[in-house]
């Protein structure tokens, strides 16, 4: 009887199986998130009484889930245990219990809500990419609800608040480290208007480090609307491509981004009209990327994508150095201390 002959993989082609396989399957785990925040899991586990570990047991009687999806509920869990969002104990009886990773509390609040990234609004627009590439629609917003993300979250309360919330959270890792390690870029300011401010988040600890800054906020009026009330903070309801108030320094942390390169010089254009001479004191404070292209990195390319969604997009440092000129800036400096993203002063 003839040997039929073993089929052999090489180790480069295996490494690509794995690889791609990898690949394929990326998106179940956002998507496990996704389904345990709208389960009501992650609320459970962070608000457990205590601290205590919250065994699958209790999770289980706790969720609005048919009894015979227990099991895969385990299931769910061993991948959001893999993901990095709860470690895992056992009890001397077997039975697993979850506490809740500091992963997991940078992707959801202690009430439970998830980013903003994974609201299915944001989900079905990626999925039609490939219809706006063949449209004249300015944005993958305006291919799938006709307006760009900004105007539906006007419209949506509940959409607008989730986007805060992100934003804060955010802001509240990026600006601790600005203020501890970035203190001389506030140097001799008194006063600054945090442009695309929200909610105030950078302006208060912007205040809470610097008390002789005198902090405004601009944003649109139904954002400054539902701020707190701080009385180290002024917020001022408005448009940033009509008119920025005057100050020392515009502050404007992952705004630009957001934008294309036209609004983007308008922007600028505003900021400069805004601030006094360079040997006055007068600057801009970016807070954005700078990225390498070629030689850049993975996520700087995956917010690029990101960015398309808005109309906007990441860029490199020859395209903010054009940005600069077309607005009318004749110097700047770039501090790449923020991981991902820099700090850059820019100088009229």
């Amino acid at each position: 009887m003839m040997e039929i002959p073993k089929a052999e993989l090489s180790k480069e082609e295996l490494e690509i199986h794995g690889r791609a396989t990898k690949y394929l399957c990326s998106h179940f785990g956002p998507m496990s998130l996704k389904c345990a925040t709208e389960l009501g899991i992650p609320a459970i586990i962070v608000g457990s009484d205590h601290g205590k570990p919250v065994t699958l047991s209790d999770l289980i009687s706790k969720l609005p889930i048919h009894p015979t999806k227990s099991d895969h509920l385990r299931r769910l869990m061993h991948m959001l245990v893999h993901s990095g969002f709860f470690t895992v104990q056992r009890h001397d009886n077997g039975e697993e219990a979850y506490l809740p990773t500091a992963f997991l509390r940078y992707f959801v609040s202690d009430n439970g809500k998830r980013f903003i990234l994974l609201d299915p609004l944001i989900l079905t627009t990626l999925t039609h990419l490939s219809k706006w590439f063949q449209g004249d629609e300015p944005t993958p917003f305006h291919t799938v609800y006709g307006e760009s993300m900004w105007d539906l979250m006007a419209r949506h309360p509940g959409l607008q608040s989730q986007f805060n919330e992100d934003m804060a959270r955010d802001t509240r890792l990026i600006m601790r480290l600005i203020v501890a390690e970035c203190r001389g870029v506030f140097e001799g300011v008194n006063t600054l208007v945090d442009v695309g401010g929200g909610t105030g988040t950078s302006a208060r600890t912007i205040s809470d480090a610097f008390p002789h800054i005198r902090c405004t906020v601009l944003d649109q009026p139904h954002v400054v609307a539902v701020a707190p009330d701080d009385a180290r903070v002024k917020y001022v309801g408005g448009d940033m491509f009509e008119h920025i108030p005057s100050a020392d320094v515009i502050f404007l942390k992952w705004i630009l981004h957001d934008w294309n390169d036209d609004e983007c010089v308008k922007i600028l254009k505003r900021c400069k009209e805004a601030i006094p001479s360079k040997e006055e004191g007068g600057k801009v404070i970016l807070v954005e990327m700078v990225t390498g292209f070629d030689k850049g990195t993975e996520i700087e390319a995956t917010w690029d994508v990101g960015m398309m969604l808005l109309g906007g997009k990441e860029r490199q440092e020859f395209e903010w150095h054009k940005l600069f000129i077309n607005a009318g800036f004749t110097d700047y400096k770039i501090i790449p201390i923020l991981g991902m993203r820099s700090i850059i002063e820019v100088y009229p």
